[in-house]
C-alpha cells in the first residue's frame, strides 16, 4: 500500500533548519516567528503551543506559529486553508492573529464563524523599516533601562500596554508573568526609557531581535509630556543603539489610523513595505 506523506504536520526541534530557510525567504517581515524559533529551539515546554509545517511533496514551503499569537509564514492559499482547518479542529487558543494583511484575512473568513466576535480588529497596519541612520536626532536623555530601575519602568509598561490593547496585562493574574516578561527584555538590553525623577517620560522596546532584523515595539510618551516632540528623538535613539550595536534594519507596524504615530515614523525616516493586520480576542 502507497502511504502519502502528510502535508500539514506539527513541527518539533528536528525540523528548525527547514523551518528557518522558510523563514529566510523574508527574514525581516518574518522577524517575530524568527526571535520565537530561536529563543525557544522549538521545543514545545518554551514554545507554549505549536508551529505547523506545510508540505508540497518533501518540502516545507510555510509554517504557522500557533501559540499565544496565530502567525502565518510565507503561507500560500493551500497551506491557509490547512491552517485554518487545523485551527477550526482544536479551537481557539491564540490570544491573538497576526501576519500578512491578506494571510490575516484569509484565515479570519474561515475562523470566523466559530471564532468571532474578537475584541479588536485591527486589519490594515503599515509595516515600517528602516536600515540607515534615523533623520532626527537622537535624545541623549533614553539610554537602556538597568535592573535596579524595573520597579519605575513596570508602571509605565503597564499603562502602555492598557492605553493600546483596552485591556490590562495584569487582568485575569497576569502580572508576575508580565512583570518577569519586562525583567527578561531589560536584562537583554532591550527596553529602552528617558526616565526623570523617577518618573518614565518616552519608553520602547525591541521586542523581538534576530541577526537579521529588530522589532521596535512598545512606544510610549508620558501623557503628561507629550505633544514636545519627544517621540521622535526617543525613537532615534533606539534605533540608533539598534542599528549600530544589533541588526542592520529596525521594522514595526502601526495602526493606520494612528496618524501622531505614523507621522513620528516618518520623520525619523521609517518607510513602508507591506501591510499588517491583527485580530485581538
Amino acid at each position: 500500500m502507497l502511504r502519502t506523506r502528510p502535508r500539514l504536520r506539527v513541527l518539533g526541534p528536528s525540523d528548525v533548519d527547514a523551518v528557518r530557510r522558510v523563514i529566510a525567504r523574508d527574514p525581516v517581515t518574518n522577524v517575530f516567528v524568527d526571535h520565537r524559533v530561536r529563543v525557544t529551539k522549538m521545543e514545545p515546554r518554551w514554545l507554549g503551543g505549536e508551529i505547523w509545517g506545510y508540505a508540497e511533496g518533501r518540502e516545507l514551503v510555510s509554517i504557522c506559529h500557533a501559540a499565544a499569537n496565530l502567525t502565518p509564514v510565507q503561507a500560500n492559499r493551500a497551506a491557509l486553508d490547512a491552517f485554518a482547518a487545523r485551527a477550526l479542529d482544536q479551537g481557539r487558543r491564540c490570544g491573538s492573529i497576526m501576519g500578512l494583511h491578506d494571510d490575516v484575512s484569509t484565515l479570519w473568513r474561515m475562523l470566523e464563524p466559530r471564532w468571532g466576535p474578537p475584541r479588536s480588529l485591527r486589519m490594515r497596519q503599515p509595516f515600517l523599516v528602516l536600515s540607515h541612520a534615523p533623520k532626527v536626532a537622537a535624545s541623549p536623555d533614553v539610554r537602556r533601562v538597568r535592573p535596579d530601575q524595573l520597579d519605575i519602568l513596570y508602571p509605565a509598561c503597564v499603562a502602555m500596554y492598557t492605553e493600546e490593547l483596552g485591556v490590562s496585562p495584569e487582568a485575569g493574574g497576569g502580572a508576575t508573568l508580565y512583570r518577569a516578561r519586562i525583567a527578561q527584555l531589560i536584562a537583554r538590553g532591550f527596553a529602552f526609557a528617558q526616565i526623570e525623577e523617577n518618573e518614565v517620560v518616552f519608553k520602547a522596546e525591541l521586542g523581538a531581535v534576530t541577526p537579521h532584523a529588530a522589532q521596535l515595539q512598545s512606544v510610549w510618551v508620558n501623557p503628561r509630556h507629550r505633544s514636545q516632540g519627544l517621540a521622535a528623538a526617543g525613537v532615534a535613539a533606539v534605533c540608533d543603539t539598534a542599528l549600530q550595536e544589533l541588526v542592520p534594519v529596525v521594522s514595526l507596524y502601526v495602526n493606520e489610523n494612528n496618524e501622531p504615530a505614523r507621522r513620528t515614523y516618518a520623520r525619523v525616516g521609517f518607510h513602508e513595505t507591506c501591510r499588517f493586520a491583527t485580530i485581538l480576542f
